[in-house]
């Protein structure tokens, strides 16, 4: 505890002592009053791929149990103040299905005439292919993919009385026969024209903080309330080979300007009172990000946030501090397996290399990582297994990742692995499709089973989080033989070591995130001569430092830092400033690299 917390965090210390109490309860109410009980999802397994409704079915017409009566009284007083004509519900996850399902029932039962719908990522991955008709008897429609325009015609279906009315990308139960209606000629709403999501009616002050692993990063999923936003629709990489990339929410890429997203950063802080932001982008664009944080440091936004990430080579040092100063507390990526021939066939777009070096950069910066990571991918062998346990301790030893999280491979339907099994060494399972579809059960050619792994591998990486057991041999972790790890102690340290690109592109983005200088003239003498120089003094919030430049240069500086500072409209590239600096002196060169320059660019002055 002390280890974790420190003398500081004593807040936090006893929110994860009143978080593992919470979880005692919930064990008890598991045992003792409802097994499917769990406080962020429940009746989860009803919802896993179930390729048949029949136990999902067969579990509704069971009586209702203890949480079952909770959440109906709810619904009830709700239904019966609103008295609405539609009512949707968002599906997110498995988790929440049953429950879905439950107050759809007693809506049919109790309030006939109201309709019914459903959305949201379940069936947006999971019903596509929905064919039982007694789904029917509990929802009229189900929408797939953006909900906007689909909700919008499906008020128009319910308010107006005419016959026939288009609908965007709708099943329902047409002369007893399930259909999916998809002949409305109106395009999506483009990202720009959505609006900023409106959480007035949500009971933001009665949602509990809860840490459940000590470890910071994993907090920040539980802990407080974060405004959700995303800075694109899709993914702009959408190759991933384990991803759904084949479904609009992934493959229709299409970014937010930075104007507007701030925009409605400054409704929702005006709105909930919160500062807090959660990016939820399958993985946020480097170049948005970057217009992102110009534009909060341009308003004087003090936000915090984090996002998700591909670890892309464009998040070099300058970047991840102009991040930080705009807010950025944390970021999230898929390092998935750490081994150079996987990653190339899971088509991620990055190396082993590439990686440490981009967590190095966000970690420097006061930037903490997270990283997804995978095992059991097809193919994978056991060798490859351990060899990225040990890149993974590596990364955690030298402190450049501060948190993770293993995850076994899920094959899924709209994946590039499940619609072209027999590319990637796969057998499926083949199931009849009535309800839902997308996980699919499979047998790898290589018949190694890649759960025994499982424990192994989180409970090293619980330790690792902790910044303990490094030096403990990666066989301590299994209770079964594994074969010694292939990769040389010092392979992350070498990649950290290798000399970086100092070229500086001639587009690149000069600007300064700095304050004005104090100045003072001075006269400097060597062997009889003497000429004037500027002593430049620079305030930052942590630290002061200063510099000394010819007096000329010292003054054409304090021009450019005016007009390179983040708080201007316009922007100077590299280039320009290089030629407005030849116009009066000689050898930019020089300059740039010189070791007054060097301060500046370790501090304040970033190329973009």
């Amino acid at each position: 505890m002390e280890f974790a917390f420190g003398s500081m965090g004593m807040q936090d210390k006893a929110k994860h002592l009143a978080t593992l109490y919470l979880e005692d309860l919930s064990d008890f109410i598991v045992e003792c009053v409802d097994e499917d009980f769990g406080f962020s999802r429940y009746a989860e397994r009803l919802g896993r791929s179930a390729n048949s409704f029949d136990e999902l079915y067969n579990h509704l017409q069971n009586e209702l149990t203890f949480i079952d009566e909770i959440t109906i009284k709810i619904l009830k007083e709700r239904i019966e103040k609103v008295q609405p004509k539609l009512v949707c519900f968002s599906v997110p996850f498995p988790g929440n299905l049953y429950s879905a399902f439950r107050c759809a029932q007693f809506l049919k039962t109790n309030f006939p005439s109201v309709k019914i719908a459903m959305g949201g990522g379940f069936p947006n991955t999971e019903l596509r292919e929905l064919k039982d008709k007694r789904v029917f008897e509990f929802f009229d429609f189900i929408t797939l993919d953006d909900g906007e325009l689909p909700v919008e015609l499906l008020y128009d279906f319910v308010t107006l009385s005419e016959v026939e009315m288009p609908l965007k990308r709708t099943f329902l139960l047409e002369n007893n026969q399930v259909v999916y209606k998809n002949n409305s000629p109106r395009n999506d709403y483009k990202q720009s024209e959505v609006g900023t999501p409106d959480y007035s009616d949500l009971l933001l002050d009665k949602y509990i903080s809860v840490i459940e692993v000590a470890n910071p990063m994993h907090s920040l999923w539980s802990d407080g309330r974060w405004n959700k936003l995303t800075m694109a629709h899709g993914c702009y990489w959408g190759k991933c080979t384990f991803c759904d990339i084949s479904l609009d929410y992934i493959k229709l890429y299409e970014p937010i300007a930075a104007k507007i997203l701030v925009n409605r950063m400054e409704e929702l802080v005006a709105q909930t009172g919160e500062n807090g932001f959660h990016f939820v982008d399958e993985a946020a664009p480097p170049a948005l990000m970057r217009e992102v944080a110009l534009e909060i440091i341009k308003r004087k936004l003090v936000v915090t946030w984090w996002t998700n990430i591909r670890f892309e080579k464009s998040f070099t040092a300058d970047l991840c501090l102009l991040l930080k100063e705009s807010g950025c507390i944390a970021v999230s990526g898929g390092l998935e397996v750490a081994s150079d021939r996987l990653l190339e066939l899971i088509k991620k777009g990055v190396t082993v290399e590439q990686v440490a070096q981009v967590t190095r950069n966000f970690t420097e910066s006061g930037i903490m990582v997270h990283a997804y990571l995978m095992y059991g991918y097809p193919t994978q062998t056991i060798q490859e297994t351990i060899d990225s346990l040990e890149m993974v301790r590596q990364l955690f030893e030298l402190g450049v990742l501060q948190s993770g999280f293993w995850h076994q491979f899920a094959m899924t339907a709209h994946s590039p692995v499940g619609m072209f099994p027999e590319e990637f060494g796969v057998i499926p399972e083949q199931n009849e499709i009535m309800f839902a579809n997308n996980d699919i059960n499979f047998k790898d050619k290589t018949g190694i089973n890649h759960d025994k792994f499982s424990f192994g591998l989180k409970k090293s990486l619980f330790n690792y989080m902790h910044g303990i057991c490094f030096d403990y041999d990666l066989q301590d972790w299994f209770d079964f033989k594994i074969p010694k790890t292939k990769i040389p102690s010092d392979f992350i340290y070498n990649c950290l070591e290798k000399e970086q690109n100092f070229t500086t592109k001639p587009n690149a983005k000069i600007v300064w995130i700095g304050g004005k200088p104090q100045t003072e003239i001075f006269t400097k003498s060597k062997k009889g001569n003497s000429w004037k120089m500027m002593k430049l003094t620079f305030h930052q919030k942590t630290q002061t430092y200063d510099i000394s430049l010819n007096a000329e240069e010292g003054k054409w500086l304090i021009e450019v830092l005016e007009r390179i500072s983040v708080y201007n409209e316009n922007k100077i590239t590299f280039a320009q400033l290089k030629a407005d600096f030849e116009q009066k002196f000689d050898d930019f060169e020089l300059f740039w690299y010189s070791k007054s320059m060097q301060i500046l660019k370790n501090n304040s002055l970033l190329v973009l």
